[in-house]
């Protein structure tokens, strides 16, 4: 791994069950009142399915795009992208809900991950 690797900014994006999610949470609760340190940002999808729904070809390019231009109007990623408005408009609710990308106070949409991991448990 490489130095540039290890200060990304990331978020996992992991593949499990409510419990699985739950024993996490309560996990790095107790973690944070013991003042260990906090696992990272992190999502949980309840199936590969919603996994694969949400991260589609036209999404990730939609994240790329904000990663590389930083927070911009919906407008101006659709312009950027050559798509119309409303299709970026649905991805970007899509992935907000996702929690993949931000709302700034200014209404503009951006992404502050430099990578996106994904996990899954083969059990």
């Amino acid at each position: 791994m490489t130095a540039n690797e290890n200060s990304a900014k990331q978020i996992v994006a992991r593949i499990g069950t409510l419990e699985d999610m739950g024993a996490r949470f309560t996990k790095a609760w107790k973690d944070a009142e013991r003042g260990g340190e906090a696992l990272g940002e992190r999502i949980t999808f309840l199936s590969l399915e919603s996994f694969v729904s949400v991260m589609s070809p036209k999404r990730l390019e939609l994240l790329r795009d904000l990663r590389a231009h930083g927070a911009s109007s919906i407008r101006a990623v659709s312009t950027r992208l050559g798509r119309d408005y409303k299709s970026v408009h649905t991805d970007v609710t899509l992935l907000a809900d996702a929690g993949l990308i931000d709302r700034t106070t200014e209404g503009k949409v951006a992404v502050t991950w430099d990578k996106v991991s994904a996990e899954m448990e083969l059990v």
